[in-house]
């Protein structure tokens, strides 16, 4: 959405910054700081709160922002932006309530923690962008509904892979064709990746281990793939998704024989990936187009002669387009990517190992489940777990390596927002399919 740089320009010449209040200083937060600090007139990120508050504060000196100042209250932090003084807590709930604030920026991770943040944020009407895609895969339908009472964006971002993917979606609806397919490119997948295996890989990039894990065993696309689903309206094929491999280019028409045309939207589009396909970092969407005199000239185009085109992107670039979701929520009240659609895809809790009776389940990126997709209809018709849910669950019996976890295999913590939320969410009724038409 190009739009968004002469807005936030005029912004910056009228000396009325777009004020963000960032939640959670970890890799990608740190880095946030530092885009917007370098890099987006018209933008500051007002506040940073962290529950180790040295972190929030230290991401302000690592983008050349020696002097913010603590604070510990709505109204403190009203007063740090009218004078221009950015600022830190260890308090979400700051940034949710201060008037100075437009939107605020969920970026821990979490879902328990992070659904707090968000319903606060919206009670005080507040945009909220979530660099988030296990909250969002987990309870995202049900907080929209919230954010729509309120009268507030609630976006996933541009820069991961879903908001990619529905910027080709969007733009491939807009020319006149049907999507069919929403594709992720995947280097590698082993769901049974541990924190131990990851370990240096996350050491040489700065990252947690448990996050470069739910990287590589599968929970992580599962739950972008999630995102775009309850987007899109697009379910799965089959449950943790096809996945084919492939080592040539996601347009090559070897690759587009992979999947049938007619198949494809006869169940009204998928949500899939492909492993080892090129360009690496990339995404695509696999269109029809059902103008035969249109058809040449997407062959003219270099599309091909159908009939499946594919458009695809090479890159997503993280954190250096976040900023744009930002602007777009609040100068357009456009949100990137949003689960307009309701629940259509979850993302289920699978053993990892053979489990035992008694064990507490330790959540994303860890060492007892993965996550895969599953189609949201058969997670209700058979009670299956979600993998956001499964943190902090007890084991009421031995369950064996690959099975899909139910309600039933589990004892609940007591008293957590995020369960409460999951059951107002199954009362919602989802829209039809293709909710963006």
């Amino acid at each position: 959405m190009i739009i968004v740089d002469d807005a936030l320009r005029a912004r910056a010449a009228e000396g009325r910054p777009v004020n963000v209040g960032l939640v959670g200083a970890g890799f990608m937060g740190k880095a946030l700081v530092r885009q917007v600090v370098t890099s987006v007139p018209g933008m500051r990120i007002a506040a940073v709160s962290n529950r180790t508050p040295e972190k929030a504060s230290e991401a302000y000196a690592a983008a050349g922002v020696p002097d913010a100042q603590y604070v510990g209250s709505a109204t403190e932090l009203d007063d740090a932006i009218r004078r221009g003084r950015p600022a830190y807590t260890d308090d979400p709930h700051v940034l949710c309530q201060a008037e100075g604030i437009d939107a605020v920026l969920e970026a821990t991770g979490t879902i328990e923690f992070g659904a707090g943040v968000v319903l606060e944020a919206i009670r005080h009407r507040k945009h909220v962008v979530l660099c988030n895609a296990e909250l969002d895969g987990t309870i995202g339908p049900v907080l929209k509904t919230y954010a729509d009472k309120a009268g507030v964006v609630l976006t996933d971002i541009d820069g991961d892979q879903p908001g990619a993917e529905l910027e080709l979606y969007r733009f491939v609806r807009a020319i006149g064709m049907t999507p069919v397919l929403c594709g992720n490119v995947k280097g590698l997948l082993d769901h049974y990746r541990t924190p131990e295996t990851q370990v240096s890989f996350a050491a040489k990039w700065g990252q947690q281990p448990y996050m470069v894990t739910s990287f590589a065993d599968g929970t992580k696309i599962s739950f972008e793939q999630a995102v775009v689903g309850n987007a899109t309206g697009m379910g799965v094929a089959r449950r943790g998704m096809v996945g084919h491999e492939f080592d040539g280019y996601v347009d090559d028409p070897a690759m587009l024989e992979l999947y049938d045309a007619e198949e494809l939207r006869a169940s009204g589009g998928i949500v899939d990936y492909v492993l080892g396909a090129k360009p690496g970092a990339g995404v695509f969407v696999l269109a029809v187009h059902d103008d035969p005199t249109q058809q040449p000239f997407l062959d003219l185009y270099k599309l091909g002669e159908g009939p499946l085109y594919c458009l695809y992107r090479p890159h997503h670039l993280c954190y250096l387009e976040v900023p744009l979701t930002v602007a777009r929520a609040v100068l357009f009240g456009d949100a990137a990517v949003t689960p307009a659609a309701g629940l259509v895809v979850d993302v289920v809790a699978t053993a990892k190992r053979d489990l035992r009776a008694g064990e507490t389940l330790d959540g994303i990126g860890r060492y007892t489940v993965y996550g895969q997709c599953e189609n949201a209809d058969v997670t209700r018709a058979e009670r299956l777990l979600p993998m956001g849910i499964a943190e902090g669950c007890v084991l009421r019996h031995d369950v064996p390596k690959d099975q899909v976890l139910s309600y039933d295999d589990v004892e609940l913590p007591a008293g957590r927002l995020c369960d409460r939320l999951r059951e107002q969410q199954e009362l919602l009724v989802p829209l039809p399919q293709d909710a963006l038409a």
